[in-house]
């Protein structure tokens, strides 16, 4: 195939189909040569990757095809069609001789594509693609491709559905946290009146302290000078306490006394 004809990716998916050929074949041949049952079946299903991911590649080439049809000419779109199903053909080859392998070793579980009931629709499909048209592949391929728009669309759904919960979850989680912040500062002041009130507190405990020492005294000296005065009325002649002021007996006969003596 001239591949100057034909784009880049074109011709680096084909230049990757080639090899996956070149390593089925090669490994077919070796598995002709293994007689080991569990060994047969590993490299069976070594194989049977091999032929997944050439399918895979087949597809993307047939996509490429279809994007390039309108920049290219109809010869070289009719030997795009014809180095696909050559590609079609060819693959369908390994799936028979597979088939043939598996049937041999009797392994079921043994699939070409994810589950048996999946590998042989598939591999129908493969088989049934070398006998469609082009108009009947390019509708077939239309048909995949608006089928995977539409999960591309559900995919993009689902992916905005969880870009907005998430930027509700950064905002709730924005509030709490300045709810939160705002809830450490009422406590740092709540603290702050805490200690100042105690200390107030302890301070107004040291003035009614000191308030009560000044009124026991003074309440004592009350007490001794109520005594005084009660011990005086009772024995006014009590010397202890004549010579305290305003309490000494009064002077009046002393002081008649000299006027007496005087008249003498």
């Amino acid at each position: 195939m001239d591949l100057s004809v034909i784009s880049e990716d074109l011709a680096e998916i084909e230049g990757q189909i080639s090899d996956l050929f070149r390593a089925l074949s090669n490994g077919f041949q070796k598995l002709e040569k293994v007689k080991d049952p569990n060994r047969r079946s590993r490299q069976l299903e070594e194989l049977t990757d091999k032929m997944r991911e050439c399918k895979r590649l087949i597809k993307n080439f047939d996509r490429a095809v279809k994007e390039e049809e309108g920049r290219t000419t109809a010869d070289t779109n009719k030997m795009l069609s014809d180095k696909k199903q050559s590609m079609i053909k060819e693959l369908n080859s390994y799936v028979a001789l597979k088939k043939q392998y598996a049937s041999s070793l009797d392994t079921k579980r043994v699939d070409l594509f994810d589950g048996p009931s999946e590998a042989d629709h598939d591999e129908n499909n493969v088989l049934l693609a070398a006998n469609m048209s082009n108009q009947q592949l390019m509708d077939n391929g239309n048909r995949m491709m608006d089928e995977t728009d539409q999960a591309i669309e559900r995919s993009k759904k689902v992916v905005e559905d969880t870009v907005n919960v998430g930027a509700e979850t950064a905002a709730a989680l924005k509030a709490q946290t300045e709810q939160m912040s705002r809830i450490v500062n009422e406590l740092d002041s709540i603290h702050f009146s805490i200690k100042k009130a105690t200390k107030l507190v302890k301070e107004i405990g040291r003035q009614v302290a000191t308030d009560r020492c000044i009124m026991a005294m003074l309440v004592l000296i009350v007490i001794g000078v109520i005594a005084i005065i009660i011990v005086k009325i009772v024995n006014p002649h009590n010397k202890a306490i004549r010579d305290i002021p305003g309490l000494a007996p009064p002077a009046q006969s002393n002081r008649k006394l000299l006027w007496d003596l005087n008249e003498t």
